[in-house]
């Protein structure tokens, strides 16, 4: 094996440069942006919205490949179908951010991993085993809460 034992380890998926850039305006300190929070998914812009999905997916990948040793632990390919898994990566992607600028908060990121890994699965339920093979199905009617009053 040439090279360093480290040079397999894959680096964590950069945001797209539109978020960046966000991101930037948003914390100067004479910023007028008053806009969502990037992982706000569902109050984000057209604009900031296109490249959120394509990135998210990117983290899933990056999380499966790193973490995922035990099939509990894979986040299904239909991710986005599951709108609480959705807004939940992408709060997890954008906190990694934080928690790498000192070890103590990495650590707690990890901690939170496990904790996003149990809701997951109990989200998911015996759906995710379906889900993680490819298999997705729409929650069923019973689950709509159709007897919710408009």
């Amino acid at each position: 094996m040439t090279g360093t034992p480290l040079a397999r380890f894959t680096p964590f998926p950069e945001p797209p440069a539109p978020i960046l850039e966000y991101l930037a305006e948003r914390s100067a300190d004479e910023s007028v942006a008053d806009g969502p929070a990037p992982w706000d998914l569902g109050a984000l812009t057209a604009e900031l919205a296109a490249p959120m999905p394509a990135w998210l997916d990117a983290v899933c990948r990056w999380l499966n490949e790193t973490y995922a040793w035990q099939p509990q632990d894979v986040i299904p390919p239909c991710w986005q179908e599951h709108h609480h898994l959705a807004y939940e990566i992408a709060a997890f992607a954008f906190a990694r951010a934080d928690a790498y600028n000192d070890a103590a908060s990495t650590v707690t990121w990890h901690e939170q991993y496990d904790r996003f890994l149990l809701r997951m699965n109990k989200m998911l339920g015996k759906a995710g085993d379906e889900c993680r093979v490819g298999r997705h199905e729409e929650r069923s009617s019973r689950f709509e809460l159709a007897a919710w009053p408009e």
